[in-house]
């Protein structure tokens, strides 16, 4: 499973829809997606004090567009990849769409339901 951050707002529409399709897709060609052990990486240094997100768990089987693992946009100092999807996620590849509030300290880490899989 691969996982992607959006507003809870974004995701309501996508499921009116059939398909999420952020901005990334027209900027920079993919969607940006994380795993179970990278997800907090993005969520802090781009989404700092939102508290109106939730965590796409997305199976890359189900998708209609293909993904890649590649290095971040910008790279991660420490050379770390990220899956990217090309093009929309369909909502039937969503498994799962959880609440992804930040800490007490206002830091994202993976919600524990997510820390099972």
């Amino acid at each position: 499973m691969i996982l992607h951050i959006c507003s809870r707002d974004e995701w309501d529409a996508a499921e009116q829809e059939g398909a999420l399709v952020p901005a990334s897709l027209d900027e920079v060609g993919f969607v940006h997606c994380s795993d179970l052990g990278t997800v907090s990486i993005p969520a802090n240094a781009v989404f700092a004090g939102r508290d109106d997100l939730v965590l796409l768990v997305v199976d890359p089987a189900a998708l209609d567009a293909p993904v890649r693992w590649e290095a971040g946009v910008p790279p991660h100092p420490d050379g770390i990849w990220f899956p990217h999807v090309y093009g929309p996620i369909n909502v039937e590849a969503v498994a799962a769409a959880v609440e992804f509030p930040p800490s007490a300290d206002g830091k994202f880490q993976l919600p524990k339901e997510l820390a099972e899989l």
